[in-house]
């Protein structure tokens, strides 16, 4: 196992800078999440670390050696990759030990770690299949078992579930993290569910456009999103975002909507009275309050069983929220819900930094 570093590392093609100097220090051990939109740089940035993409500048380092001109092969790393990238004409069991052929082990220690590997992911009974005879969540865990065999530094991981539907996604994900806890080597995953980095990871890593926007645990980002962006992307449903003006008397605070609504904050809040902001609140944190709540009008409903969700409008402006009471909630009708203020985020409206509340 080893720490990796990412210092000041930037890729561009042409005069087109893709990454601009990102700096990421991740721990021996740890499992680490690089979570974004398509196009914000993450499987580049994973590719670089494995070797497989040349980088612009910076540094990358796996334990105490620099890698940067070291080719893929000598990283001491695993990839797993999206596509399984199995080969049709060997069994599980070849598969697996492929990577140790070519490296010539010697056949008593490949044999050992096969079996080991197929212990650990439950394919002891499938190593004499082939690919087409397994499900696509049996093939994922071949893929992890080539990769486990080969006892790497450092395991990567490239949008592995892509493929799987949504019930195998969650199991795997269990398994995938189960995994990690049970061999401790320092892991790098990329998704861009938010789901996934939130449930798995140690730390997330929020990209957008190439830089990091924060770096994290999954409860840092969801309860201190840094900006607007992280504060959107991080959460399902999505946190509620009204545009307002900030105003301050007689050491009340609050946030005035262009419709005249005003929304509760801390009498500590910080910003200067008249300053454009957001107004940020997560679904989970609007009550069903009386009529000093805010008055919003029903849209859809949608019971899930556990929770209610409930889609609204606020004077021309949406808002989810999420309920496990059974309060009747009926589409087309008013209620009136009360953000709680101490879970209320505010963000400067112009640079999109988070202010106290």
């Amino acid at each position: 196992m080893a720490s990796v570093s990412v210092e000041n590392v930037r890729k561009s093609y042409g005069a087109l800078e893709v990454i601009h100097g990102i700096d990421i220090a991740i721990s021996d051990g740890e499992f680490v999440v690089l979570v974004g939109p398509s196009g914000c740089g993450k499987s580049t940035l994973l590719r670089m670390i494995a070797g497989l993409e040349a980088i612009s500048g910076g540094v990358i380092r796996i334990g105490n050696t620099v890698v940067n001109e070291i080719p893929p092969k000598d990283r001491d790393i695993a990839m797993v990759f999206q596509n399984y990238a199995l080969y049709p004409h060997m069994t599980v069991r070849e598969n697996m030990a492929f990577s140790l052929k070519l490296r010539g082990a010697e056949r008593s220690v490949i044999e050992e770690r096969v079996k080991k590997a197929a212990g650990i992911l439950g394919l002891e009974t499938y190593l004499d299949r082939y690919p087409k005879q397994l499900s696509g969540g049996q093939r994922q865990r071949v893929a992890m078992g080539r990769a486990i065999v080969r006892d790497p530094q450092v395991f990567l991981f490239d949008e592995p579930l892509s493929n799987l539907d949504a019930k195998l996604r969650v199991q795997m994900r269990t398994e995938i993290k189960a995994l990690h806890q049970q061999l401790r080597t320092t892991s790098i995953y990329v998704t861009h569910d938010q789901i996934e980095a939130m449930t798995m990871a140690d730390r997330i890593v929020v990209m957008h456009d190439g830089i990091v926007e924060q770096i994290g645990t999954p409860i840092e980002l969801y309860d201190s999103p840094a900006n607007l962006f992280v504060a959107g992307f991080i959460g399902s449903p999505a946190i509620n975002l009204l545009r307002g003006t900030l105003r301050k008397n007689n050491g009340r605070s609050w946030v005035a909507t262009d419709a005249g609504i005003e929304l509760p904050l801390g009498n500590n809040a910080a910003g200067q009275d008249g300053q454009p902001v957001v107004y940020g609140i997560r679904p989970e944190h609007l009550s069903p309050a009386g009529q000093d709540g805010l008055p919003v009008r029903v849209g859809v409903v949608e019971p899930t069983g556990a929770n209610t969700f409930v889609y609204a409008e606020l004077a021309g402006a949406q808002l989810c929220g999420v309920f496990t009471e059974r309060h009747g909630f009926e589409p087309g009708g008013t209620v009136h819900l009360m953000p709680q203020v101490d879970r209320v985020h505010l963000f400067d409206a112009d640079s999109g930094r988070r202010l106290p509340a």
